[in-house]
């Protein structure tokens, strides 16, 4: 996002990404593109990158059960027999934790890569050996953790937006359970946290997290939104930006913390990435849900001074118990400038509970 002083929403939009797409189509005034990068995730990453029109929806069984004891009294029941003895206490279950240990992410400072495998322009962890990037991960969030715990996250994009409609009409393609898979247990090898990233175009929000729910009965697996692909009924991907409210971001932690109440699981983190102010519509709606860690990732384009200004916009007045990320891009940040250094990433405040890089 541009360095800007004036407020003008559309003006900071407008400057926000200097690489529009240039054939437009925004929705109207003060409502730019998004960037030629970004629209080609909503044209082309769906090509050979493993997508699927839909991805079935799996809800887990719980049982619980209690062993009888038998009366160890002077007297017997009828039925009772010579050999009946006590039965054992059963030994209780160990509540699910955190991939490193603990319930809480207050003591962990989440790094991560995302991306999507065969879509190199669409981040680092869709490129090379996914082991390898991990580790990779691991390195980053060492430099980045300061006075936490460092956690990877690998964030998978499992909803992609495409500039076409598809059979359904819902302009977005699911990736396929195989793929979310295999990175899950590379998340489980490296005890990392695996985020699932959702660019909903015209499906709604709540029935894509819904669609993932087999994947977020586990303990490391939690949510990421990107908003700015949210389309209404008159947009297209890549044309212009979508956006959220307070109350749909509060169903989905709502859902999200009924999960973590019924399987007795840590603390869950949902992330919404947010480009411009207006991607977050009625922002004092925002309710935290509890289990659920809301996290704000400021999402902008530039050098180091044109990203402080977007985090300044970002974070003014926002409601309380929301944290805050902040992503940097490899590519995009260093194009006539460098990327922001852990030190100055770590003087912003508040301080960025996750950093991503994409």
């Amino acid at each position: 996002m541009a360095h800007s002083t004036s407020g003008n929403p559309a003006h900071q939009e407008a400057s926000a990404r200097q690489d529009a797409v240039p054939h437009g189509g925004g929705t109207g005034p003060g409502t730019p593109p998004p960037p030629t990068r970004r629209g080609m995730l909503a044209v082309a990453a769906a090509a050979g990158a493993g997508l699927l029109a839909g991805c079935g929806e799996q809800t887990a069984d719980s049982a619980s059960g209690a062993g009888q004891q038998g009366s160890r009294g002077a007297q017997r029941s009828p039925s009772a027999t010579p050999s009946e003895k006590r039965s054992p206490s059963p030994t209780p279950k160990p509540r699910p934790e955190l991939p490193r240990g603990g319930r809480e992410l207050s003591r962990y400072r989440l790094v991560g890569y995302c991306g999507l495998p065969g879509a190199a322009a669409l981040g680092r962890l869709g490129t090379g050996d996914l082991d390898d990037r991990v580790r990779q991960i691991e390195k980053t969030a060492r430099a980045y953790a300061a006075d936490r715990t460092p956690q990877p996250v690998l964030e998978l994009l499992a909803t992609v937006a495409n500039g076409t409609a598809g059979p359904d009409g819902t302009y977005r393609s699911r990736t396929s359970p195989d793929t979310i898979r295999r990175f899950h247990d590379a998340a489980k090898r490296h005890r990392a946290l695996l985020l699932l990233n959702i660019q909903p175009g015209r499906a709604p929000v709540l029935g894509e997290v819904k669609a993932l729910r087999e994947w977020l009965v586990h303990p490391d697996v939690g949510i990421a939104l990107d908003p700015e692909w949210e389309m209404g009924p008159d947009q297209v991907p890549g044309d212009s930006y979508g956006h959220t409210s307070g109350k749909e971001l509060t169903d989905v932690a709502r859902y999200l913390s009924g999960i973590v109440a019924e399987h007795d699981l840590p603390q869950k983190p949902l992330v919404f990435h947010q480009v411009a102010v207006s991607v977050v519509r009625d922002q004092s709606a925002l309710r935290p849900q509890p289990g659920v860690v809301l996290i704000k990732s400021a999402d902008g384009i530039g050098s180091p001074g044109m990203k402080r200004d977007t985090w300044r916009q970002l974070v003014k007045d926002q409601p309380e118990g929301l944290r805050t990320g902040f992503k940097l891009f490899y590519e995009e940040d260093t194009e006539g400038s460098r990327l922001m250094t852990p030190e100055e990433v770590l003087a912003l405040r508040p301080r960025p509970d996750y950093v991503m890089f994409e």
